[in-house]
């Protein structure tokens, strides 16, 4: 059974800023340490739950959304592919939403072997900064995993590809980031 948690995640141009927002609400951060992150949607991310929603605006200065935060494969993970992900223009957020919890998340399980952890965060309320439909956070226990073990099997990569194109709008969802845990553990 899948575990649901309703939160906030609170997307910053700034790693440190993630971290801190994460250590001050005793929640979770994921920050890209790439040193240029000029073309991400973000560098980093603080997941947290929170009643102080003016400080966590303030702080989050490349988007905040309401989630819930939806555990598909509990474990643990070292680093995390983060897909920003924005519905097909054919579908609506809920019909998306449908598809990428009922449809791809059984499907990823089986095509992405070497996960450790996957997480889908179904966006239910962009409060700032560019509207997303979720953000799919996929665990594994190394970059060499997340880069070179990815999919299952040479197939699996069409699989899933031809999946993603169902429900999410390929040319409009954000890149992805490569981030390790800069907070307490998911």
């Amino acid at each position: 059974m899948t575990e649901n948690t309703l939160l906030f995640a609170a997307a910053t141009t700034n790693p440190g800023d993630a971290i801190d927002i994460a250590q001050q609400a005793g929640g979770t951060a994921l920050i890209d340490e790439r040193q240029d992150t000029a073309k991400l949607p973000f560098a980093g991310i603080a997941l947290v739950v929170t009643d102080d929603l003016a400080t966590l605006s303030a702080r989050a200065d490349a988007g905040l959304h309401l989630v819930c935060k939806r555990t598909i494969k509990p474990g643990t993970a070292n680093v995390y592919g983060l897909y920003p992900l924005v519905h097909h223009p054919d579908l609506t957020h809920q019909q998306t939403d449908a598809h990428w919890r009922d449809k791809h998340g059984p499907l990823a399980l089986e095509h992405h072997a070497y996960m450790t952890h996957y997480v889908q965060l179904s966006i239910v309320q962009t409060l700032a900064g560019r509207p997303l439909d979720g953000i799919a956070l996929c665990g594994f226990d190394s970059v060499d995993d997340l880069k070179n073990r990815f999919y299952t099997a040479p197939a699996s990569e069409q699989v899933i590809a031809e999946d993603i194109a169902k429900f999410a709008d390929l040319k409009k969802s954000p890149r992805g980031l490569t981030a390790v845990p800069g907070g307490a553990v998911l």
